[in-house]
Protein backbone atom coordinates (compact mmCIF):
# COMPACT_ATOMS: atom_id res chain seq x y z
CA UNK A 1 0.00 0.00 0.00
CA UNK A 2 1.06 3.60 -0.50
CA UNK A 3 2.60 5.12 2.62
CA UNK A 4 4.19 8.39 3.56
CA UNK A 5 6.40 9.02 6.55
CA UNK A 6 5.61 12.73 6.95
CA UNK A 7 3.41 13.16 10.01
CA UNK A 8 0.55 15.67 10.32
CA UNK A 9 1.32 18.83 12.23
CA UNK A 10 -2.22 19.45 13.50
CA UNK A 11 -3.60 17.43 16.38
CA UNK A 12 -5.79 14.68 14.86
CA UNK A 13 -9.19 13.50 15.98
CA UNK A 14 -9.29 10.27 17.95
CA UNK A 15 -12.19 9.00 15.83
CA UNK A 16 -11.21 9.05 12.18
CA UNK A 17 -13.56 6.19 11.39
CA UNK A 18 -16.52 4.38 12.95
CA UNK A 19 -17.45 0.85 11.88
CA UNK A 20 -20.49 -1.30 12.46
CA UNK A 21 -18.24 -4.30 13.22
CA UNK A 22 -14.55 -5.11 13.48
CA UNK A 23 -12.65 -4.48 10.23
CA UNK A 24 -9.65 -6.71 9.56
CA UNK A 25 -7.83 -4.29 7.27
CA UNK A 26 -7.90 -1.56 9.95
CA UNK A 27 -6.87 -4.05 12.63
CA UNK A 28 -3.92 -5.14 10.50
CA UNK A 29 -2.82 -1.52 10.07
CA UNK A 30 -3.57 -0.76 13.74
CA UNK A 31 -5.52 2.29 12.52
CA UNK A 32 -7.80 3.52 15.33
CA UNK A 33 -11.56 3.34 14.80
CA UNK A 34 -14.71 3.16 16.89
CA UNK A 35 -17.31 0.39 16.71
CA UNK A 36 -20.92 1.57 16.57
CA UNK A 37 -24.06 -0.53 16.11
CA UNK A 38 -25.40 -0.62 12.58
CA UNK A 39 -29.11 -0.18 13.59
CA UNK A 40 -30.36 -2.86 11.21
CA UNK A 41 -28.26 -1.70 8.28
CA UNK A 42 -28.00 -4.62 5.80
CA UNK A 43 -24.47 -3.50 4.97
CA UNK A 44 -21.29 -3.42 7.03
CA UNK A 45 -20.40 0.26 7.04
CA UNK A 46 -17.25 2.21 7.91
CA UNK A 47 -18.01 5.92 8.22
CA UNK A 48 -15.75 8.94 8.54
CA UNK A 49 -17.43 11.33 11.03
CA UNK A 50 -15.55 14.31 9.62
CA UNK A 51 -16.94 13.89 6.11
CA UNK A 52 -20.04 11.75 6.69
CA UNK A 53 -18.94 9.49 3.80
CA UNK A 54 -18.61 5.73 4.18
CA UNK A 55 -17.37 2.50 2.65
CA UNK A 56 -19.87 -0.36 2.83
CA UNK A 57 -20.13 -4.00 1.82
CA UNK A 58 -22.72 -6.76 2.19
CA UNK A 59 -23.16 -8.85 5.32
CA UNK A 60 -25.11 -12.05 5.82
CA UNK A 61 -24.27 -13.92 2.62
CA UNK A 62 -24.02 -17.29 4.34
CA UNK A 63 -26.13 -19.10 1.75
CA UNK A 64 -24.14 -17.81 -1.22
CA UNK A 65 -21.14 -19.78 -2.53
CA UNK A 66 -17.76 -18.09 -2.76
CA UNK A 67 -16.52 -17.56 -6.31
CA UNK A 68 -13.31 -16.71 -8.10
CA UNK A 69 -13.76 -13.10 -9.24
CA UNK A 70 -11.60 -10.18 -10.31
CA UNK A 71 -11.76 -6.48 -9.45
CA UNK A 72 -10.70 -3.71 -11.81
CA UNK A 73 -8.07 -1.57 -10.08
CA UNK A 74 -6.56 1.60 -11.49
CA UNK A 75 -2.88 1.24 -12.31
CA UNK A 76 -2.90 -2.55 -12.12
CA UNK A 77 -2.17 -4.29 -15.41
CA UNK A 78 -4.54 -7.16 -14.65
CA UNK A 79 -7.73 -7.30 -12.59
CA UNK A 80 -7.19 -8.12 -8.93
CA UNK A 81 -8.14 -11.72 -7.99
CA UNK A 82 -10.88 -11.88 -5.35
CA UNK A 83 -12.16 -15.09 -3.76
CA UNK A 84 -15.38 -14.36 -1.89
CA UNK A 85 -19.16 -14.35 -2.03
CA UNK A 86 -20.25 -11.62 -4.43
CA UNK A 87 -23.54 -9.73 -4.47
CA UNK A 88 -24.78 -8.94 -7.98
CA UNK A 89 -25.72 -5.39 -8.92
CA UNK A 90 -29.44 -6.23 -8.91
CA UNK A 91 -29.07 -7.44 -5.30
CA UNK A 92 -26.74 -4.73 -4.00
CA UNK A 93 -28.29 -1.64 -5.58
CA UNK A 94 -31.60 -1.85 -3.59
CA UNK A 95 -29.51 -1.88 -0.36
CA UNK A 96 -27.75 1.40 -1.15
CA UNK A 97 -28.93 4.43 0.81
CA UNK A 98 -30.68 6.77 -1.64
CA UNK A 99 -30.37 9.62 0.87
CA UNK A 100 -26.68 9.74 -0.02
CA UNK A 101 -27.54 10.81 -3.56
CA UNK A 102 -27.57 8.95 -6.87
CA UNK A 103 -25.28 5.91 -7.10
CA UNK A 104 -23.37 4.74 -10.13
CA UNK A 105 -21.10 1.76 -10.84
CA UNK A 106 -17.45 2.82 -11.07
CA UNK A 107 -15.45 -0.44 -11.17
CA UNK A 108 -16.37 -3.84 -12.57
CA UNK A 109 -16.13 -7.17 -10.74
CA UNK A 110 -15.91 -10.01 -13.25
CA UNK A 111 -15.85 -13.79 -13.27
CA UNK A 112 -12.74 -15.72 -14.27
CA UNK A 113 -13.94 -15.81 -17.89
CA UNK A 114 -14.42 -12.03 -17.96
CA UNK A 115 -18.21 -11.98 -17.71
CA UNK A 116 -19.72 -9.30 -15.47
CA UNK A 117 -20.62 -10.33 -11.92
CA UNK A 118 -21.08 -7.07 -10.03
CA UNK A 119 -19.73 -3.56 -9.55
CA UNK A 120 -18.17 -1.21 -7.04
CA UNK A 121 -20.61 1.69 -6.58
CA UNK A 122 -20.04 5.34 -5.69
CA UNK A 123 -22.62 7.85 -4.49
CA UNK A 124 -22.81 11.48 -5.52
CA UNK A 125 -21.42 12.52 -2.13
CA UNK A 126 -18.45 10.13 -2.31
CA UNK A 127 -19.67 7.01 -0.50
CA UNK A 128 -18.37 3.67 -1.79
CA UNK A 129 -19.98 0.21 -1.78
CA UNK A 130 -18.19 -3.07 -2.47
CA UNK A 131 -20.17 -6.13 -3.63
CA UNK A 132 -18.08 -8.47 -1.43
CA UNK A 133 -16.67 -8.56 2.10
CA UNK A 134 -12.94 -7.70 1.86
CA UNK A 135 -12.20 -9.38 5.19
CA UNK A 136 -13.67 -12.62 3.84
CA UNK A 137 -11.60 -12.29 0.67
CA UNK A 138 -8.39 -11.73 2.68
CA UNK A 139 -9.15 -14.68 4.97
CA UNK A 140 -9.77 -16.89 1.94
CA UNK A 141 -6.27 -16.05 0.73
CA UNK A 142 -4.46 -16.47 4.05
CA UNK A 143 -6.24 -19.74 4.85
CA UNK A 144 -5.83 -21.02 1.26
CA UNK A 145 -9.57 -21.57 0.93
CA UNK A 146 -9.20 -20.23 -2.59
CA UNK A 147 -7.93 -23.73 -3.45
CA UNK A 148 -11.37 -25.11 -2.62
CA UNK A 149 -13.02 -22.36 -4.67
CA UNK A 150 -10.84 -22.99 -7.71
CA UNK A 151 -11.02 -26.79 -7.78
CA UNK A 152 -13.89 -29.27 -7.44
CA UNK A 153 -14.12 -31.35 -4.26
CA UNK A 154 -13.33 -34.60 -6.08
CA UNK A 155 -10.08 -33.15 -7.41
CA UNK A 156 -9.08 -31.90 -3.93
CA UNK A 157 -9.65 -35.30 -2.38
CA UNK A 158 -7.70 -37.03 -5.13
CA UNK A 159 -4.78 -34.62 -4.75
CA UNK A 160 -4.58 -35.03 -0.96
CA UNK A 161 -4.79 -38.80 -1.33
CA UNK A 162 -2.00 -38.79 -3.90
CA UNK A 163 0.16 -36.63 -1.59
CA UNK A 164 -0.30 -39.02 1.33
CA UNK A 165 0.40 -42.03 -0.88
CA UNK A 166 3.59 -40.41 -2.19
CA UNK A 167 4.95 -39.73 1.28
CA UNK A 168 4.20 -43.25 2.42
CA UNK A 169 5.92 -44.72 -0.62
CA UNK A 170 8.83 -42.27 -0.74
CA UNK A 171 11.15 -44.18 1.65
CA UNK A 172 10.93 -47.15 -0.73
CA UNK A 173 11.84 -45.14 -3.84
CA UNK A 174 15.45 -44.67 -4.97
CA UNK A 175 16.61 -41.10 -4.50
CA UNK A 176 17.15 -40.55 -8.22
CA UNK A 177 13.63 -41.73 -8.96
CA UNK A 178 12.20 -39.39 -6.32
CA UNK A 179 13.95 -36.42 -7.93
CA UNK A 180 12.94 -37.46 -11.43
CA UNK A 181 9.29 -37.69 -10.36
CA UNK A 182 9.45 -34.30 -8.64
CA UNK A 183 10.99 -32.66 -11.71
CA UNK A 184 8.33 -34.14 -13.95
CA UNK A 185 5.57 -33.01 -11.61
CA UNK A 186 7.14 -29.53 -11.32
CA UNK A 187 6.50 -28.93 -15.02
CA UNK A 188 2.79 -29.33 -14.37
CA UNK A 189 2.90 -27.32 -11.14
CA UNK A 190 4.61 -24.40 -12.91
CA UNK A 191 1.47 -23.90 -15.02
CA UNK A 192 -0.62 -22.98 -11.97
CA UNK A 193 -2.15 -19.56 -12.71
CA UNK A 194 -2.79 -18.68 -9.05
CA UNK A 195 -0.99 -17.88 -6.88
CA UNK A 196 1.71 -16.64 -9.20
CA UNK A 197 5.33 -17.65 -8.55
CA UNK A 198 7.75 -16.33 -7.40
CA UNK A 199 5.52 -13.58 -5.99
CA UNK A 200 1.79 -13.08 -5.64
CA UNK A 201 0.66 -9.58 -4.70
CA UNK A 202 -3.14 -10.14 -4.63
CA UNK A 203 -3.58 -10.07 -0.85
CA UNK A 204 -1.50 -6.96 -0.27
CA UNK A 205 -3.02 -5.24 -3.29
CA UNK A 206 -6.51 -5.92 -1.94
CA UNK A 207 -5.55 -4.54 1.47
CA UNK A 208 -4.19 -1.43 -0.26
CA UNK A 209 -7.40 -1.00 -2.25
CA UNK A 210 -9.58 -1.15 0.86
CA UNK A 211 -7.25 1.08 2.88
CA UNK A 212 -7.19 3.55 0.00
CA UNK A 213 -11.00 3.62 -0.11
CA UNK A 214 -11.15 4.27 3.63
CA UNK A 215 -8.58 7.07 3.39
CA UNK A 216 -10.57 8.59 0.50
CA UNK A 217 -13.81 8.77 2.50
CA UNK A 218 -11.91 10.02 5.57
CA UNK A 219 -10.52 12.85 3.49
CA UNK A 220 -7.04 12.37 4.92
CA UNK A 221 -4.30 9.71 5.17
CA UNK A 222 -4.83 7.00 7.77
CA UNK A 223 -2.23 6.49 10.49
CA UNK A 224 -0.80 2.98 10.81
CA UNK A 225 1.85 1.21 12.87
CA UNK A 226 4.65 0.18 10.51
CA UNK A 227 5.28 -3.53 10.05
CA UNK A 228 8.78 -3.55 11.54
CA UNK A 229 10.33 -2.12 14.70
CA UNK A 230 13.05 0.46 15.21
CA UNK A 231 12.70 2.06 11.79
CA UNK A 232 13.59 -1.10 9.86
CA UNK A 233 11.98 -1.19 6.42
CA UNK A 234 11.94 -4.97 5.94
CA UNK A 235 13.01 -8.17 7.65
CA UNK A 236 15.29 -11.08 6.80
CA UNK A 237 14.74 -14.29 8.74
CA UNK A 238 16.99 -17.34 8.32
CA UNK A 239 15.62 -20.79 9.16
CA UNK A 240 16.85 -24.35 8.59
CA UNK A 241 15.07 -27.70 8.70
CA UNK A 242 17.41 -30.46 9.88
CA UNK A 243 15.89 -33.51 8.24
CA UNK A 244 18.61 -36.16 8.58
CA UNK A 245 21.58 -37.13 10.73
CA UNK A 246 23.81 -35.77 7.96
CA UNK A 247 22.43 -32.27 8.39
CA UNK A 248 22.60 -32.51 12.19
CA UNK A 249 26.28 -33.47 12.04
CA UNK A 250 27.32 -30.79 9.53
CA UNK A 251 25.29 -27.70 10.49
CA UNK A 252 28.04 -25.95 12.44
CA UNK A 253 29.83 -24.72 9.31
CA UNK A 254 26.71 -22.86 8.17
CA UNK A 255 26.04 -21.49 11.67
CA UNK A 256 29.60 -20.20 11.96
CA UNK A 257 29.37 -18.44 8.59
CA UNK A 258 26.06 -16.81 9.53
CA UNK A 259 27.53 -15.57 12.78
CA UNK A 260 30.47 -13.97 10.95
CA UNK A 261 27.97 -12.14 8.73
CA UNK A 262 26.06 -10.76 11.71
CA UNK A 263 23.07 -13.12 11.50
CA UNK A 264 21.56 -15.75 13.74
CA UNK A 265 19.14 -18.39 12.46
CA UNK A 266 16.58 -20.91 13.66
CA UNK A 267 17.31 -24.64 13.45
CA UNK A 268 14.29 -26.96 13.37
CA UNK A 269 14.97 -30.52 14.53
CA UNK A 270 12.95 -33.76 14.22
CA UNK A 271 12.64 -35.31 17.71
CA UNK A 272 12.32 -38.99 16.68
CA UNK A 273 14.16 -39.42 13.40
CA UNK A 274 17.85 -39.26 14.30
CA UNK A 275 20.13 -38.87 17.31
CA UNK A 276 20.12 -35.29 18.57
CA UNK A 277 23.07 -34.00 20.56
CA UNK A 278 21.72 -31.96 23.48
CA UNK A 279 25.11 -30.28 23.84
CA UNK A 280 24.93 -29.09 20.23
CA UNK A 281 21.52 -27.54 20.89
CA UNK A 282 22.83 -25.93 24.06
CA UNK A 283 25.77 -24.39 22.17
CA UNK A 284 23.46 -23.05 19.48
CA UNK A 285 21.14 -21.49 22.06
CA UNK A 286 24.04 -19.98 23.99
CA UNK A 287 25.32 -18.41 20.78
CA UNK A 288 21.98 -16.71 20.10
CA UNK A 289 20.51 -19.19 17.63
CA UNK A 290 16.97 -20.51 17.93
CA UNK A 291 15.73 -24.10 18.14
CA UNK A 292 12.40 -25.22 16.66
CA UNK A 293 10.40 -28.41 16.18
CA UNK A 294 10.06 -29.98 12.73
CA UNK A 295 7.34 -32.58 13.19
CA UNK A 296 7.80 -35.79 15.15
CA UNK A 297 9.14 -38.38 12.67
CA UNK A 298 9.26 -36.38 9.40
CA UNK A 299 7.07 -38.99 7.76
CA UNK A 300 4.49 -36.58 6.32
CA UNK A 301 1.75 -37.88 8.63
CA UNK A 302 1.53 -35.38 11.52
CA UNK A 303 -1.50 -33.71 9.89
CA UNK A 304 -2.90 -36.82 8.22
CA UNK A 305 -5.86 -36.83 10.61
CA UNK A 306 -7.03 -34.92 13.65
CA UNK A 307 -6.70 -38.07 15.75
CA UNK A 308 -3.06 -38.56 14.75
CA UNK A 309 -2.28 -34.89 15.36
CA UNK A 310 -3.71 -35.16 18.88
CA UNK A 311 -1.78 -38.38 19.43
CA UNK A 312 1.54 -36.88 18.34
CA UNK A 313 1.04 -33.38 19.71
CA UNK A 314 2.13 -34.07 23.31
CA UNK A 315 5.44 -35.61 22.18
CA UNK A 316 6.19 -32.62 19.93
CA UNK A 317 5.37 -30.17 22.71
CA UNK A 318 7.50 -32.18 25.16
CA UNK A 319 10.45 -31.85 22.78
CA UNK A 320 9.74 -28.12 22.46
CA UNK A 321 9.78 -27.69 26.23
CA UNK A 322 13.01 -29.66 26.54
CA UNK A 323 14.68 -27.59 23.83
CA UNK A 324 13.24 -24.21 24.79
CA UNK A 325 11.47 -24.05 21.41
CA UNK A 326 8.41 -21.89 20.69
CA UNK A 327 8.14 -22.42 16.92
CA UNK A 328 6.97 -25.22 14.65
CA UNK A 329 7.38 -26.12 10.99
CA UNK A 330 5.55 -29.03 9.48
CA UNK A 331 7.57 -31.49 7.39
CA UNK A 332 7.06 -30.86 3.66
CA UNK A 333 5.09 -27.76 4.77
CA UNK A 334 1.91 -29.81 5.19
CA UNK A 335 -0.75 -27.61 6.75
CA UNK A 336 -4.43 -27.33 7.59
CA UNK A 337 -5.70 -23.93 8.63
CA UNK A 338 -8.12 -25.11 11.30
CA UNK A 339 -5.63 -27.50 12.89
CA UNK A 340 -2.44 -25.44 13.08
CA UNK A 341 -3.45 -23.56 16.28
CA UNK A 342 -4.00 -26.96 17.94
CA UNK A 343 -0.25 -27.63 17.79
CA UNK A 344 0.20 -25.46 20.89
CA UNK A 345 3.17 -23.37 19.68
CA UNK A 346 3.71 -19.62 19.80
CA UNK A 347 4.21 -19.48 16.03
CA UNK A 348 4.03 -21.70 12.98
CA UNK A 349 6.11 -21.32 9.82
CA UNK A 350 4.65 -23.99 7.54
CA UNK A 351 2.88 -21.85 4.95
CA UNK A 352 4.69 -20.44 1.92
CA UNK A 353 3.54 -17.15 0.48
CA UNK A 354 3.40 -18.89 -2.89
CA UNK A 355 4.89 -22.22 -3.91
CA UNK A 356 3.44 -24.39 -6.67
CA UNK A 357 6.30 -26.89 -6.41
CA UNK A 358 5.69 -28.38 -2.98
CA UNK A 359 3.58 -31.56 -2.63
CA UNK A 360 0.94 -29.30 -1.04
CA UNK A 361 0.98 -26.48 -3.56
CA UNK A 362 -0.49 -23.07 -2.90
CA UNK A 363 0.37 -20.48 -0.29
CA UNK A 364 -1.07 -17.79 1.95
CA UNK A 365 -0.17 -14.95 -0.47
CA UNK A 366 1.31 -12.88 2.38
CA UNK A 367 4.84 -11.61 2.85
CA UNK A 368 3.94 -10.33 6.33
CA UNK A 369 3.12 -12.29 9.49
CA UNK A 370 -0.53 -12.72 10.43
CA UNK A 371 -2.69 -14.38 13.07
CA UNK A 372 -4.51 -17.68 12.75
CA UNK A 373 -6.54 -17.44 15.94
CA UNK A 374 -3.95 -17.02 18.69
CA UNK A 375 -1.18 -18.51 16.54
CA UNK A 376 1.24 -16.25 14.67
CA UNK A 377 1.96 -17.49 11.15
CA UNK A 378 5.35 -16.60 9.67
CA UNK A 379 5.16 -17.31 5.93
CA UNK A 380 8.09 -18.84 4.06
CA UNK A 381 8.62 -16.21 1.38
CA UNK A 382 11.75 -17.50 -0.38
CA UNK A 383 12.05 -20.64 -2.51
CA UNK A 384 13.40 -23.65 -0.65
CA UNK A 385 16.96 -24.72 -1.51
CA UNK A 386 16.09 -28.21 -2.73
CA UNK A 387 13.31 -26.85 -4.93
CA UNK A 388 15.46 -24.11 -6.40
CA UNK A 389 18.70 -25.98 -7.04
CA UNK A 390 17.68 -29.63 -7.46
CA UNK A 391 14.12 -29.61 -8.84
CA UNK A 392 14.17 -26.39 -10.89
CA UNK A 393 17.96 -26.37 -11.45
CA UNK A 394 18.17 -22.60 -10.93
CA UNK A 395 20.77 -20.52 -9.07
CA UNK A 396 20.69 -17.92 -6.30
CA UNK A 397 19.61 -15.12 -8.61
CA UNK A 398 16.01 -16.25 -7.97
CA UNK A 399 16.62 -15.75 -4.23
CA UNK A 400 18.22 -12.34 -4.74
CA UNK A 401 15.43 -11.10 -7.01
CA UNK A 402 12.74 -12.16 -4.53
CA UNK A 403 14.61 -10.63 -1.59
CA UNK A 404 14.93 -7.33 -3.44
CA UNK A 405 11.21 -7.37 -4.25
CA UNK A 406 10.43 -7.98 -0.58
CA UNK A 407 12.75 -5.17 0.43
CA UNK A 408 10.99 -2.85 -2.01
CA UNK A 409 7.57 -3.73 -0.57
CA UNK A 410 8.61 -3.79 3.08
CA UNK A 411 8.02 -7.51 3.44
CA UNK A 412 9.71 -10.39 5.23
CA UNK A 413 12.33 -12.49 3.44
CA UNK A 414 11.99 -15.73 5.39
CA UNK A 415 14.09 -18.50 3.89
CA UNK A 416 14.02 -22.23 4.68
CA UNK A 417 17.19 -24.15 3.83
CA UNK A 418 18.44 -27.58 4.87
CA UNK A 419 21.92 -28.42 6.17
CA UNK A 420 21.39 -31.87 4.63
CA UNK A 421 21.61 -30.16 1.21
CA UNK A 422 24.02 -27.39 2.19
CA UNK A 423 26.76 -30.00 2.58
CA UNK A 424 26.91 -29.50 -1.20
CA UNK A 425 29.53 -26.76 -1.52
CA UNK A 426 27.80 -25.19 -4.53
CA UNK A 427 24.50 -24.82 -2.68
CA UNK A 428 26.15 -23.68 0.55
CA UNK A 429 28.18 -21.00 -1.21
CA UNK A 430 25.07 -19.75 -3.05
CA UNK A 431 23.17 -19.49 0.23
CA UNK A 432 25.99 -17.63 1.94
CA UNK A 433 26.31 -15.22 -0.99
CA UNK A 434 22.64 -14.37 -0.51
CA UNK A 435 23.16 -13.73 3.20
CA UNK A 436 26.32 -11.71 2.59
CA UNK A 437 24.57 -9.57 -0.03
CA UNK A 438 22.17 -8.14 2.56
CA UNK A 439 24.40 -8.32 5.64
CA UNK A 440 25.36 -4.65 5.33
CA UNK A 441 21.86 -3.34 4.58
CA UNK A 442 21.03 -0.99 7.46
CA UNK A 443 17.32 -1.01 6.55
CA UNK A 444 16.87 -4.74 7.24
CA UNK A 445 15.86 -6.29 10.54
CA UNK A 446 18.03 -9.40 11.02
CA UNK A 447 15.53 -11.24 13.14
CA UNK A 448 14.93 -14.68 14.56
CA UNK A 449 11.44 -16.04 13.96
CA UNK A 450 10.66 -15.98 17.68
CA UNK A 451 11.52 -12.25 17.71
CA UNK A 452 9.23 -11.58 14.74
CA UNK A 453 6.40 -13.44 16.47
CA UNK A 454 6.96 -11.53 19.72
CA UNK A 455 7.01 -8.22 17.84
CA UNK A 456 3.83 -9.06 15.94
CA UNK A 457 2.06 -9.72 19.24
CA UNK A 458 3.38 -6.47 20.73
CA UNK A 459 2.27 -4.55 17.66
CA UNK A 460 -1.21 -6.13 17.77
CA UNK A 461 -1.53 -5.18 21.44
CA UNK A 462 -0.61 -1.53 20.78
CA UNK A 463 -2.76 1.42 19.73
CA UNK A 464 -2.42 4.77 18.04
CA UNK A 465 -3.55 7.77 20.04
CA UNK A 466 -3.77 11.43 18.96
CA UNK A 467 -0.97 13.68 20.17
CA UNK A 468 -0.28 17.39 19.91
CA UNK A 469 2.02 16.94 16.92
CA UNK A 470 0.27 14.00 15.23
CA UNK A 471 -0.03 10.44 16.55
CA UNK A 472 1.71 8.37 19.18
CA UNK A 473 1.88 4.65 19.83
CA UNK A 474 0.76 3.37 23.21
CA UNK A 475 1.19 -0.17 24.46
CA UNK A 476 4.01 -2.73 24.37
CA UNK A 477 5.32 -1.61 20.94
CA UNK A 478 5.58 2.06 21.94
CA UNK A 479 9.35 2.14 22.33
CA UNK A 480 10.08 0.54 18.95
CA UNK A 481 7.17 1.36 16.65
CA UNK A 482 7.22 3.69 13.66
CA UNK A 483 4.10 5.48 12.40
CA UNK A 484 3.21 5.51 8.71
CA UNK A 485 0.44 7.27 6.81
CA UNK A 486 -1.70 5.38 4.31
CA UNK A 487 -2.89 7.58 1.46
CA UNK A 488 -6.17 7.35 -0.40
CA UNK A 489 -5.59 5.76 -3.78
CA UNK A 490 -7.37 2.78 -5.30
Amino acid sequence: MTVALDLPTAAPSATLLAASRRVGVLDDLRTPYAIEAGDGDPLVRVTAPATGASVAWPAGLDAAPAVAAALEVAGRAEPLPVFARVLADAQLQPLLDERRGPWRPVRAVTAADGTALASVWRSERGDLALPFDPDEAILNLRSERYVEILKPAASRGLKRGAMLAYYRARPLLPRRLQIALRRQFARLQARTPFPRWPAETALHDLQAVVAGMLADVAGRPLPAIAAWPAGHRWAMVLTHDVELQLGHDHLQQVADAERRLGFRSAWNFVPRRYAIDDELLARLRADGFEIGVHGLYHDGRDLESLELLRERGPAMREAAERWGAVGFRSPATHRRWEWMPLLGFDYDSSSPDTDPFEPQAGGCCSWLPFFNGELVELPITMAQDHTLFVILRRDERAWIEKAELLREHGGMALIDTHPDYLVDERMRDAYLRLVERFAGDDTVWKALPRDVSAWWRQRAASELQPAADGWQVTGPAAGQATIELVKGSW
